[in-house]
């Protein structure tokens, strides 16, 4: 009895043992992540962040070129249209150089001189026509009388005639050497007493009733034809202004509905795409791969009030839809994988993992549609490791 009770403890400790080396090496349960399968709608988005901007902004420019009083205008002040919103000089004119001075100086001497020898031949060619006019007088009255001829008349008229002229031609050259001296004058105006008055004012008024957006030039300067001063418009007509990539750009259409989210406010707002730009431009992303982008715009649908805080150029992200699906066979987008030419998921069964083929419908961020190989409640893998395999057995994370 005390041999045979021997033997049965060896061979319990035998058997222990071997269990204990088969326990060992026999394989664990792989920890995944499993996510149940849904049925409901299905809709896919393009995500991008865009910025709200004024729809329509008015530039004030200057005129013409002159010397720009300041701007007392600020950001956020509400303006009328023909409102005053700046006041524009002539540019001063420019200073001398001691040389250039001397010389002006001469010139104003000149055309001074110019003058009085102007105002002399008009003296001159007054007496001259006097002088004609006597003579005319005095031809026509012996002709009557029958003692001169009638080409002495004519003779006496023709002078009369081209002594006019002159006095005509010596008053236009009076009033040249008038202007020119003037003209010197208005050279040396700054170093005389001339400078002194008052210039003409050009006023530059708002084209349109609104608010100031931007003050571009707020201090005194000199402005050129062109220049932008300010900004005016109305920061309740938003828009919100999306680039997306231009793959993404040939499935939105006008009229697409649009959620927009982390504006700032405690909803999320409702748009709708306005229009897609035909046009793309390129865009350096932040890894530095150039992209083509294309300017989408949108509408905000929700009452302003919803709304009230936003501003010009704030930032704000938009979801764009571009497909739905109704009664759509939804899991994960991180439990698909590919094999071959098709699409695969880990389905979870009797605590193993088994391959199952599926058809892709759609893919919109973490989300994926199917249409077939899953059904409602199916349980599948997400982002299975290189452990899991066809087979493998598994445990859920909790």
């Amino acid at each position: 009895m005390r041999i045979t009770s021997g033997r049965g403890a060896i061979v319990f400790l035998v058997l222990l043992a071997v269990a204990g080396v088969a326990w060992s090496i026999m394989p664990r349960p792989v920890l995944v992540e499993v996510a149940v399968v849904t049925k409901g709608r299905f809709i896919a988005t393009v995500d991008e962040d865009g910025k709200t901007r004024v729809r329509e902004r008015y530039v004030v420019s200057a005129p013409l070129t002159g010397r720009s009083s300041r701007v007392q205008l600020k950001v956020g002040d509400r303006v009328k249209e023909g409102d005053v919103v700046a006041t524009i000089i002539p540019s001063p004119a420019p200073f001398l150089d001691p040389r250039s001075r001397r010389e002006a100086q001469e010139r104003l001497g000149a055309a001074e001189a110019a003058l009085e020898r102007a105002k002399a031949l008009v003296e001159r060619a007054k007496a001259q026509t006097i002088q004609a006019d006597q003579e005319y007088t005095r031809t026509r009255t012996l002709v009557e009388r029958g003692a001169s001829t009638t080409q002495a008349l004519e003779r006496a008229e023709l002078a009369k005639r081209v002594a006019n002229r002159d006095l005509r031609a010596a008053e236009f050259q009076l009033h040249a050497a008038e202007h020119e001296l003037d003209q010197a004058s208005a050279l040396l105006a700054r170093y005389t007493d001339g400078g002194k008055e008052v210039p003409e004012t050009w006023n530059v008024t708002a084209p349109v009733g609104g608010v100031v957006l931007k003050v571009t030039q707020e201090s005194e300067t000199i402005v050129q034809p062109g220049s932008s001063m300010l900004e005016i418009g109305d920061p309740r007509d938003l828009e919100v202004v999306v680039d997306v990539l231009s793959t993404d750009a040939v499935e939105i259409r006008p009229g697409a509905q649009v959620t927009i989210e982390h504006w700032g406010g405690p909803s999320v707002l409702a748009g709708r795409v306005r229009r897609v730009e035909p046009a793309a431009f390129t865009k350096v992303s932040t890894l530095g791969v150039e992209e083509q982008r294309v300017n989408v715009l949108i509408d905000i649908v929700s009452p302003p009030d919803q709304w009230s805080g936003l501003g010009d150029a704030y930032q704000v992200d938009a979801k764009i839809v571009v497909f739905t699906q109704d009664d759509a066979t939804i899991i994960p987008a991180g439990a698909l994988f590919r094999r071959g030419g098709s699409w695969n998921v880990f389905v979870v069964e009797d605590g193993r993992a088994r391959v199952r083929e599926v058809s892709l419908l759609r893919r919109s961020g973490r989300i994926a549609a199917t249409s077939e190989g899953l059904g409602a409640a199916d349980q599948v893998i997400v982002y299975p490791s290189d452990r899991v395999s066809d087979g493998t057995r598994i445990e859920q994370s909790p």
